[in-house]
């Protein structure tokens, strides 16, 4: 009786150790969460309005090309445009003669493109407010995913721990929280999707 008694204790407290596991993983994908909305808001909306607007005269464009191995049997190759020329901003206060951006083609020598000056040496096509606050929805929904695994993780303290652990932790939430995840992830899943199609048709 007391050598069963001894293995009822240890399979109680490995539970809880699990499930503080669990909650302390939940709150890390909280924080993630949060880091890639911020993220999100720097690199769409925030700094579409804080650069400089203008055109690129185009001098000449190429492309280059990546390869993701060494192999020649698998590697990938990669390419990306770029285009070369002068930079003036709309209000005169900035020119480069030597700027250069990614590009969507490749355009001829005098074509002029929309642009923003995002840095002291740095550039990109203007593809206006529409494109800068896709790139901010894609950050933005794909964040719902780990926060939703974050909430219900801090709830039921899941901690990836296999079928047993998903068992048991769907068993213990609240059938509120088990719908607001379900919507969590699908609401991010469809709105990453679309808006990396509007980012990239912008």
């Amino acid at each position: 009786m007391a050598h069963v008694h001894g293995n009822d204790t240890t399979n109680a407290t490995a539970p809880r150790g699990q499930a503080g596991l669990g909650r302390l993983i939940g709150a890390g994908l909280i924080l993630v969460s949060l880091a890639l909305m911020a993220l999100g808001a720097f690199l769409g909306p925030y700094s579409y309005a804080t650069s400089t607007p203008g055109t690129l005269t185009v001098e000449t464009c190429s492309v280059d090309y990546k390869y993701s191995s060494p192999s020649s049997s698998s590697r990938k190759r990669t390419k990306t445009k770029w285009c070369y020329g002068t930079f003036t901003a709309t209000d005169g206060t900035a020119k480069d003669l030597n700027a250069e951006l990614k590009s969507d083609a490749l355009y001829k020598r005098g074509d002029i493109l929309e642009a923003r000056k995002t840095g002291d040496t740095s550039y990109q096509q203007d593809h206006g407010w529409v494109g800068a606050i896709a790139v901010g929805c894609v950050w933005w929904f794909g964040a719902l995913i780990p926060l939703a695994l974050g909430l219900f993780g801090t709830d039921t303290g899941f901690a990836f721990g296999g079928t047993s652990d998903a068992r048991r932790s769907q068993q213990a939430a609240s059938q509120g929280l088990l719908g607001t995840v379900y919507v969590l992830i699908a609401t991010g899943l469809i709105g990453f999707a679309i808006s990396l199609l509007v980012m990239f048709f912008a």
